[in-house]
């Protein structure tokens, strides 16, 4: 992170400290390493969540493809974007009926250029859904029906 902020490490550590405090993150210990996350419980999150959403174009995105892909009930932010790392590579889960691949692929490659990032999807029916409910750390609910 220090590369990515210009900033150094104790100086990172200090503010993640900060936004722990304040109930904004939380944390996990494994082994020597002191991991975080967002704190989805915390009021200000819905808030903080969609200003990031526009900050990297999702809102762009599911924008796009809502109404247009079929019967859409949920769509899912997986992946390292869910976690909070931007690996360059948006991974979303699509809960539905009879989606228009072809209507994605084309949103795809034009919401791909407009946010400089790969986009995937992972399509599932409601049936093969049941049960699956992506926990927190795994998966980020954007939209539901």
């Amino acid at each position: 992170m220090e590369g990515e902020f210009g900033e150094s490490t104790n100086a990172i550590r200090l503010e993640l400290n900060k936004f722990e405090e304040a109930g904004m993150l939380k944390a996990d210990i494994e082994g020597n390493k002191k991991l975080y996350q967002a704190n989805t419980k915390h009021p200000l999150f819905e808030d903080i969540h969609n200003i990031i959403k526009k900050y990297i174009g999702i809102d762009r995105v599911i924008e796009q493809i809502i109404g247009k892909v079929g019967q859409l009930e949920k769509v899912y932010l997986i992946g390292d974007y869910a976690k909070g790392i931007d690996g360059g590579i948006i991974d979303f889960l699509l809960v539905g009926n009879k989606f228009n691949h072809e209507y994605i692929a084309n949103m795809t490659g034009i919401a791909e250029k407009r946010i400089d990032r790969k986009i995937r999807f992972l399509f599932m029916e409601p049936t093969e859904f049941v049960g699956q409910v992506p926990t927190a750390e795994a998966g980020l609910l954007l939209w539901e029906s």
